[in-house]
């Protein structure tokens, strides 16, 4: 039995959590649920699971989840709880699935318990992953990917040497503008952009898989997460979403992890690694699949991919600004207040804008955060 710390357990990645558990109550014990503003579905999950703690983000909820928390089940809302969610001492893993740099602090602190981590949270790694990973080995504890590619990837290494890797591939679905012409890119609007041809997923996530900011993201989390270098991270269009990732070795030979799209396998795998427990959750038909395909991604219609590999490549702050200014950019971009290849041209701008700390402070990295929201909203105003 695992004791399990949920942040953000009412978004995508907190639902998908949530029926994980609630598949294996013999594996894993919810004792700790964090969620924003959600007061009414993280009641229902506590009175589901009766854990120890629960907290709301939004402190002026507050007093709302006091008065409709399940009796015996405590209570704390803001960073405060977080913190002190993160630091449970009969905590064995705690997973983030928090969207911004709001999870970062908590990360931290799990590691600095002695907590092993689950990683679904994107920000935490492409702004500190050099900090993180550095702490995570300092006090001997694990960094678990839950994203589905680098869930793939790390099944895949199987704990065989960097030095052994040709190349880490990522696969992209190339979203729902794969194959729509650039010229059109200026008239596609929200409610296009949210739908995704393979995932359920939140809005921010969702739009960034339409602007490939995702799989940019994601480039930088492989480089820190595997200890592989820019270089050798690359991307590859397979619009099935069914090989998740793949592993490039040296000797020639590619392996990969492959299932039918459900965000529930690589939670699973993560919050029982180093075990793999039976699930029929998820089931994969070849024959109904049939066929397999790969692209190029075009950088020419989808410039965010080399906008993530100069950002990964000069580390420093660079990845957190390409983080934040993205942030900044897609809320205005939902907001109307910015076209759809605004998004990448307000962060290119940002970027542009910045003078890289090399080897920064955590401090640093937090400040470069503020600075590049500051400086791509003012770009939006203009």
């Amino acid at each position: 039995m695992k004791n399990v710390v949920l942040l953000g357990s009412t978004g995508s990645i907190g639902t998908s959590t949530v029926k994980v558990a609630e598949d294996l109550p013999e594996h894993l014990r919810l004792i700790g649920l964090a969620a924003g503003r959600n007061v009414n579905d993280l009641t229902a999950q506590a009175t589901r699971f009766r854990p120890q703690l629960i907290s709301i983000s939004d402190a002026s909820r507050f007093e709302e989840l006091q008065s409709k928390a399940p009796e015996g089940v405590r209570t704390c809302c803001g960073d405060e709880g977080l913190l002190e969610l993160a630091t449970l001492p009969e905590a064995d893993i705690v997973l983030i699935a928090i969207v911004g740099t709001a999870g970062l602090p908590p990360a931290l602190a799990a590691i600095r318990a002695g907590k092993d981590i689950a990683v679904a949270s994107k920000e935490i790694l492409v702004m500190a992953g050099e900090i993180v990973m550095r702490e995570a080995k300092q006090h001997g504890v694990r960094v678990l990917a839950v994203d589905s590619e680098h869930s793939a990837i790390f099944q895949c290494l199987d704990d065989k040497p960097q030095s052994s890797v040709r190349h880490l591939w990522l696969t992209a679905s190339g979203g729902p503008f794969r194959t729509t012409p650039r010229e059109e890119f200026a008239s596609i609007g929200l409610e296009q952009a949210l739908k995704h041809p393979s995932w359920d997923m939140g809005q921010k996530i969702t739009i960034d898989s339409a602007t490939l900011f995702n799989k940019g993201l994601e480039m930088i989390e492989a480089r820190w997460l595997f200890d592989i270098e820019m270089p050798r991270v690359r991307v590859i269009v397979h619009p099935q979403s069914v090989i998740h990732s793949m592993v490039e070795f040296i000797d020639g030979s590619i392996i990969s992890q492959l299932s039918t799209p459900d965000m529930c396998l690589p939670i699973q795998y993560a919050l029982t690694y180093p075990e793999r427990i039976g699930s029929d959750r998820v089931q994969t038909d070849f024959a109904k699949i049939a066929t397999l395909t790969f692209e190029e991604p075009d950088p020419h219609r989808f410039p965010a991919l080399n906008l993530a590999r100069e950002a990964g490549t000069t580390g420093g702050t660079l990845p957190a600004v390409l983080n934040a200014a993205n942030e900044v950019a897609v809320e205005a971009f939902c907001k109307q207040q910015l076209s759809f290849p605004g998004i990448t041209e307000t962060v290119s701008q940002t970027m542009a804008r910045h003078e890289t700390q090399l080897q920064p402070s955590l401090d640093m990295i937090l400040e470069a955060d503020r600075w590049a929201r500051m400086k791509a909203t003012e770009l939006v105003s203009a």
